[in-house]
């Protein structure tokens, strides 16, 4: 099962895709927000289909939006790959690396991505993205953590790394938060349709060749024990989105020219599908 949203932007319309078929869900949600994720919205989803309730949409010619609307928030976790730590010229963190990007980065999977004013160092980062789908606060193990989970998506943390880095004033946000900067989806899939999140193979292209090809295995950090670290200082909401970090294979790392007008960037993980994104 899979959560997408179709639809202009601000305009989108819930849906879900199943055995091969793609059914409206307006009958039991407006959108997919993060009340609807709180309210056993992707188990009634569930029962609705088994029940065959929902009825067909087509896809064909519509715009795709991010998998999540509105999200109050987009937690972001840095260096959190041992290569990438690597390439980046710094020793493996000791706790997460924290940083926020503000939420109208989220755009659609296949929405172009806007090269801000004097922007001479865009980068591109595969993210597995965790949406939360239960307030997670103060928990006491990272064993309880993934029960917060509502959900998996593709993210491209997209970064500017001069501003990031150069102009950055000692924090990262600088070059992380132009509007556009997180493309996200195509999908929501489900935790419990994903399986293991240390398990994903994650790659990326830049005009069709290979930047990344790494596996969530290489995570220093895992998805439960990222979010048991967060709740302890800060509260996750329903529809929050957390980006997990970045395996090897970006332009800081000098291998690589950085983005420019034009170039197309297309992200795959295992189970959530594919996103390309245009650079305009």
């Amino acid at each position: 099962m899979e959560l997408i949203r179709l639809g202009e932007p601000g305009n989108e319309r819930p849906a879900v895709r199943h055995d091969g078929a793609t059914f409206d869900l307006g009958a039991l949600t407006a959108d997919l927000t993060g009340d609807f994720l709180a309210d056993g919205g992707i188990d009634r989803a569930r029962a609705a289909l088994a029940a065959d309730e929902l009825s067909t949409v087509e896809e064909t010619g519509q715009r795709i939006g991010s998998p999540v609307t509105k999200p109050g928030a987009v937690v972001c976790i840095g260096q959190n790959y041992a290569a990438h730590a690597a390439e980046s010229g710094t020793t493996q963190p000791e706790r997460p690396i924290v940083f926020f990007k503000h939420p109208n980065t989220v755009v659609g999977p296949y929405d172009d991505v806007l090269i801000p004013p004097g922007a001479t160092k865009v980068d591109w980062e595969i993210e597995l993205a965790v949406v939360i789908g239960k307030t997670a606060r103060y928990l006491s193990s990272p064993e309880e953590a993934l029960d917060h989970v509502a959900g998996y998506a593709i993210a491209n943390d997209v970064s500017e790394r001069a501003f990031q880095i150069e102009q950055s004033g000692g924090q990262w946000s600088k070059g992380k938060c132009a509007e556009t900067f997180n493309p996200l989806g195509p999908a929501l899939v489900p935790a419990a349709d994903l399986g293991d999140p240390r398990k994903l193979g994650l790659r990326s292209w830049v005009n069709g060749e290979p930047r990344q090809d790494s596996s969530t295995s290489d995570m220093i950090f895992s998805v439960a024990e990222l979010i048991h670290d967060l709740s302890q200082y800060l509260v996750l909401d329903p529809g929050d989105v957390l980006n997990t970090g970045t395996p090897e294979g970006v332009a800081l790392s000098g291998r690589f020219p950085y983005l420019k007008a034009g170039d197309v960037v297309e992200l795959e993980i295992d189970g959530l599908g594919r996103q390309r994104s245009v650079l305009r």
